[in-house]
């Protein structure tokens, strides 16, 4: 929505500032942009006024927009004109052409290879519309019908995509639009392809498929729609390694990292075509095929993918043959430097700020080894693999005594960072530590003391967890890694604290975690600053980014089922619940639709008192076991 400042008509007439209203509405559909521009005049005056839209395409390829330099590029081509369209043309490197088309409802009084002049009459109290298009090819008039029709079919595939699953429904007005703003982000980002629906990572930046990001979006919907993660483990498994590659960092069993498709990505010049090089991924990969097993008793699936669970269990164990800790190092310069979640150039270092030398084992990939090992020892024996099945839970016994054994610092009362390459532990205190509760790895002993460090003020901004203990040497609340807050990492943190009974502190971080959503407009960042916060200040946003992200969307949800205590056991076709807590100021919330086998019901939490109760809804009860427990 704009208007204009003073300016004068075409015909001389001084038009007042705020007499135009000028709104501009956009929708992607279908590889095309499609945008309405509306003149409305507000004045008592006929106002003929000159609108200019300013257009360019450079083609740059993603990764130029984010800094890298290329000694060459492709051929950009002078732009074809027509009497309603412009074509902008670039031939790559790789041999595709790129065009952008521009197309508009009406002929421009003057059009230029970079700007289009309309003369529009608005007679007073009336408006005018314009309509663009921009695709690879123009089209003869993009009108009203053709914008109407676009903008039908783009509501009803969200629509479409927003049914899966079930549905969350509060008491709370302004909870519910954090809610419904978070669930239409994630179906916004999830993409149908051949192996079924993934989330793509966020936009701009990581507009794509990434491993690690698709399995923890996965994990948050789980409770919810178990359908996003029988997808991503479907692309994940076509697309794992069969073979050794530095360049890509790729070995045979290994989970994808990210993958690409732009041109410098197609030329090699850089590694992410379809890149390995994330040392969490594979644990992950197999860590969310359990608990996809276990959500929903699917042993059919299971059993054709068991293979590639196997593959990249082969893998995991070679990865950690040589330490005992899977480990990483990048095979080549163009790769990532780190290769945990956290992969900024500086997110590993010792607590004097010296860069450790790899390989490095970080302390929350070994927490994921664990909780894959002893999944897998749980699938195995209901597959009738004892053997394997001892085997694994052998590993994962051997991967918890291990990480209490090496990582765990007396003097800090925390788990170290990582291992650098010479087994020195990096004692500096991080989320990441937060991550092994997630998985139940500590004792409870130690989980207590790491618990009250992560909510202490070090760590608790007062609007999410920080990825880094204020007392560091690196910490910046203006960093990316070293200080920030990410929701996703917040959310996970705050499953382990519940997992420890912390389920009280658990509602106080959802609580923040909506309070900064609803400064953002009700749609969290991928991370926004960490700077404590004060009385009547907002979070402070992160300036490059990703909105929406989807692990951040997703977090809300697994916020939420951390505060209600909540399990699907889809082997026994039970829910559980175990001392469950509605957010603050939240009486009421149900879910519709939740499905248990081949079954759905819809259950209400309800506050009575300094209590929470749960029961199904009269038409379900009986149907479905619930076990509550407080």
């Amino acid at each position: 929505n704009l208007t204009n400042l003073p300016v004068q008509s075409v015909g001389g007439r001084d038009i007042p500032q705020g007499a135009i209203h000028v709104e501009r509405v956009r929708l992607i559909w279908q590889d095309r942009l499609f945008e309405r521009i509306t003149l409305s005049n507000y004045s008592q005056e006929t106002s003929a006024i000159r609108v200019s839209l300013h257009f360019a395409a450079d083609f740059r390829d993603m990764f130029e927009v984010r800094g890298s330099t290329r000694a060459k590029r492709g051929t950009a081509h002078a732009a074809k004109i027509d009497a309603t369209s412009v074509l902008l043309r670039y031939d790559g490197l790789d041999g595709l052409a790129r065009l952008s088309a521009i197309s508009f409802s009406q002929a421009p009084d003057q059009l230029t290879d970079s700007r289009a002049d309309f003369l529009v009459a608005v007679t007073k109290r009336s408006s005018k519309v314009l309509y663009v298009e921009v695709g690879s090819e123009a089209v003869d008039s993009p009108d009203r019908d053709r914008f109407r029709a676009a903008a039908a079919r783009a509501r009803f595939g969200m629509r479409a995509k927003r049914r899966h699953g079930a549905t969350l429904h509060s008491s709370g007005r302004v909870f519910n639009d954090w809610v419904e703003r978070a669930r239409a982000d994630v179906a916004l980002l999830t993409t149908e392809l051949a192996t079924g629906p993934y989330p793509y990572a966020g936009i701009p930046w990581f507009s794509t498929a990434f491993g690690r990001d698709g399995v923890i979006s996965a994990l948050q919907m789980l409770w919810l729609n178990p359908g996003l993660a029988r997808g991503v483990l479907a692309f994940l498994a076509q697309h794992q390694a069969t073979e050794t590659s530095p360049f890509s960092d790729s070995q045979p069993g290994k989970i994808m990292h990210e993958t690409r498709k732009g041109e410098m990505a197609a030329l090699r010049e850089l590694p992410f075509g379809r890149y390995y090089g994330g040392v969490d991924t594979t644990p992950l990969y197999i860590h969310l095929a359990c608990a996809y097993a276990d959500r929903t008793g699917d042993m059919e699936f299971i059993d054709r993918l068991w293979p590639s669970i196997k593959a990249a269990a082969e893998w995991t164990e070679e990865a950690s043959r040589e330490t005992g800790f899977v480990i990483y190092q990048r095979a080549a310069e163009s790769g990532l430097a780190n290769q945990g979640w956290k992969d900024s150039f500086d997110s590993v270092f010792h607590a004097d700020g010296r860069i450790p030398k790899g390989p490095i084992a970080l302390v929350e990939v070994q927490g994921y080894v664990f909780a894959a090992f002893r999944g897998l020892a749980a699938l195995a024996r209901r597959r009738g693999g004892y053997a394997e099945a001892e085997h694994w839970e052998e590993r994962a016994e051997a991967m918890r005594a291990a990480v209490e054994s090496h990582f765990w610092a007396d003097d800090l009362g925390f788990y170290a960072l990582a291992l650098d390459g010479a087994g020195e532990p990096c004692k500096v205190r991080t989320s990441n530590a937060g991550h092994l509760l997630f998985v139940g790895l500590p004792e409870p002993e130690r989980a207590k003391l790491v618990a009250d460090q992560l909510l202490s003020a070090s760590f608790h901004s007062g609007w999410g967890l920080r990825t880094l203990s204020d007392d560091a040497v690196f910490f910046n609340p203006m960093s990316y890694h070293n200080g920030s807050i990410w929701p996703h990492d917040t959310a996970i943190c705050g499953v382990g604290l519940a997992r420890y009974g912390e389920r009280e502190s658990v509602v106080r971080l959802m609580s923040g975690t909506f309070e900064s959503a609803v400064h953002f407009n009700m749609r969290l960042p991928e991370l926004f600053c960490g700077f404590t916060r004060a009385p009547g200040e907002a979070p402070i946003a992160y300036p490059v980014a990703c909105l929406p992200q989807a692990w951040s969307a997703g977090s809300a949800f697994m916020l939420m089922q951390a505060c209600l205590g909540l399990e699907i056991d889809g082997w026994e076709g039970e829910i559980r619940v175990t001392r469950p807590r509605l957010p603050i100021g939240i009486d009421t919330l149900t879910l519709r639709h939740l499905t248990v086998g081949d079954r759905a019901v819809d259950l209400t939490f309800q506050r009575v008192g300094d209590r929470v109760v749960a029961f199904l809804a009269d038409r379900h009860e009986g149907l479905v076991p619930l076990i509550v427990r407080t």
